[in-house]
């Protein structure tokens, strides 16, 4: 399973980390990916890591904000989002890649002044 961290608060311009512990097989074995979902809109691809060797493939509209870690010693991939915007607003999972099957609960980040 994927267990995200909790719910974040953050002002426009601060910076947010969520984490993603994976348990019930071998971290390295697969890719995790970071998707969300703002308001009106459907999930959006934010990137993927692998956690061998922590090698990212980020899409172009995130590249300047986002960056993925992975600590293989605890089983846990990080994505850290700088700049925050309200547009960021919205609920952010992650999930074993590529098939998709497993999925953490889902992180709230809420950016407000």
């Amino acid at each position: 399973q994927l267990v995200q961290s909790g719910p974040e608060l953050r002002h426009p311009g601060a910076s947010v980390k969520l984490s993603c512990k994976v348990s019930g097989y071998t971290f390295t074995t697969y890719a995790i990916d970071w998707v969300r979902q703002v308001p009106g809109q459907g999930l959006e691809w934010m990137g993927r890591i692998d956690p061998v060797d922590g090698q990212s493939n980020v899409p172009q509209k995130f590249q300047d904000r986002v960056t993925f870690t992975a600590d293989a010693s605890t089983g846990t991939a990080y994505v850290e989002l700088i700049s925050l915007r309200s547009e960021d607003t919205g609920v952010y999972y992650c999930a074993r890649s590529s098939a998709y099957d497993y999925w953490g609960q889902g992180t709230q980040v809420t950016v407000s002044s």
